[in-house]
């Protein structure tokens, strides 16, 4: 089992209709617990870090660590560099060691953000990362705008053109989900999935997972979905648990038996989320 690559992962999941969590980390405890739950459920999961935490922790160190626990679990697990914005960013986790890369050229021109996935694209290939990539433009939950309504879904004759001109390994989909807390509930556009899926034979990736609701998600691992972006919920989860031994004492000020005791939690919280994505029940 061990480390595996994201695309080969997630060809596995569409062909036996399972969804796969990309579980979002920040931290050493993070990427533990994720692997913990999938080794619970004895189900692949993904270990992946948004760059804009490279302030809090190195590209290198994050890579390096998610990669050690991957290697050493019991289950497939894969790592993944979430949403590089610019062709920097993207190459600089190439060189510090992630075996997958999301660019994210998304809110670009059209045109420029083949340019840009293209570009990435090649790199990749060069030294065996894979690629994930984004058409139309997943917003922010905050703003309604951003996922009410189909002016910045993906359109399906693009997203054919799309990916033959750019050799992306993956696709990023919007189809009504975004980033963050929603303000409403969001209503994905159901039958869009299912055209994207019937034209394209690459994976298909949902982000912004959290919140969404539970029948909906399962519904988009029958039409086809494989990658479900999950990382406010489990941060979520996180702080529920710190909160919630805090005000029950007993830790007498000790940070980490508080960082321990949380790990029940967000172990069982990535597990009950590979459960919800595994509707027909397959096992490895």
């Amino acid at each position: 089992m061990a480390l595996v690559k994201v695309n080969e992962l997630l060809q596995h999941a569409t062909e036996h209709h399972y969804g796969v969590p990309a579980v979002n980390t920040f931290n050493f405890e993070t990427i533990k617990y994720i692997v913990a739950g999938a080794e619970r459920e004895h189900m692949p999961v993904i270990v992946q870090f948004y760059p804009g935490f490279y302030e809090y922790i190195p590209l290198k160190l994050v890579a390096a660590i998610a990669c050690h626990y991957a290697e050493q679990a019991s289950v497939p697990v894969a790592v993944h560099l979430d949403h590089s914005a610019g062709y920097e960013i993207a190459v600089d986790g190439i060189r510090d060691g992630f075996p997958s890369v999301m660019v994210d050229g998304s809110s670009l021109p059209y045109e420029e953000n083949v340019a840009l996935t293209k570009s990435v694209t090649e790199v990749g290939r060069v030294f065996g990362v894979d690629i994930e990539a984004e058409l139309g433009h997943v917003g922010d939950g905050s703003n309604e705008a951003d996922f009410v309504g189909s002016d910045m879904y993906t359109d399906v004759s693009q997203a054919v053109e799309f990916v033959e001109r750019t050799g992306c390994g993956s696709l990023a989909i919007a189809v009504g989900n975004a980033h963050g807390p929603y303000v409403r509930t969001p209503n994905l556009d159901m039958q869009r999935i299912k055209d994207i899926r019937a034209a394209l034979d690459i994976p298909l990736v949902l982000h912004g997972c959290s919140d969404i609701p539970e029948e909906q998600l399962q519904e988009t691992v029958v039409l086809g979905m494989s990658k479900f972006n999950i990382a406010t919920e489990y941060f979520r989860a996180m702080y529920a648990s710190i909160a919630k031994n805090v005000e029950a004492g007993g830790f007498n000020e000790d940070a980490f038996g508080l960082m321990r005791a949380a790990g029940e939690d967000m172990t069982e919280f990535v597990a009950s989320k590979i459960r919800l994505l595994n509707p027909n029940g397959f096992s490895l």
